[in-house]
């Protein structure tokens, strides 16, 4: 048994004002937790942790629930996440037309990695398993942007065009 002190998690100083509106929207209806998470998530961006306390102590609901729900459903976030979330397919399709050509190559250009967020909250990366679009591989997705046939060389630019469009 070690004697080191259990590490401390920073807590995190947010405005509950929303999170607060949000819970009294679904308040009164059944099977509340899910679009209360939902709507708490599309407000932050993400569910920070004071979120969580808050809602466990106005639903009645243990906190453990709440977690439950959070890590079961890939939907939900617990940390921030970028204003420009980059998906590229790494199916069957995308992996045989050098997906993870693409892959590498945003890696190397954002200094991230997969389901990594850059530090000044610009870009978030993914791989995922399809994107529904085989007949575009390899494919990237920028948000709701779509970039099909995708190649090393295209990767730049995107950075360079997302790098220039505002935070908010």
């Amino acid at each position: 048994m070690s004697n080191a002190p259990a590490e401390v998690l920073p807590t995190e100083e947010i405005d509950l004002a929303a999170a607060n509106q949000i819970i009294d929207k679904f308040l009164t209806l059944p099977g509340n937790l899910m679009p209360v998470l939902q709507g708490i998530q599309d407000e932050y961006g993400y569910i920070p942790r004071p979120t969580i306390d808050l809602v466990a102590e106005r639903l009645n609901v243990y906190p453990s629930q709440i977690y439950g729900v959070l890590t079961f459903y890939a939907q939900f976030h617990l940390k921030p996440r970028g204003k420009f979330i980059i998906r590229v397919c790494v199916g069957t399709a995308c992996h045989v037309q050098g997906a993870e050509r693409i892959v590498d190559t945003f890696f190397d250009k954002l200094h991230i990695g997969h389901a990594e967020t850059s530090p000044d909250l610009r870009f978030t990366f993914e791989k995922v398993a399809c994107l529904g679009a085989c007949g575009m591989a390899p494919l990237a997705m920028v948000n709701d942007d779509t970039f099909g046939k995708m190649t090393v060389q295209k990767v730049e630019g995107i950075i360079a065009d997302y790098s220039q469009r505002p935070m908010k």
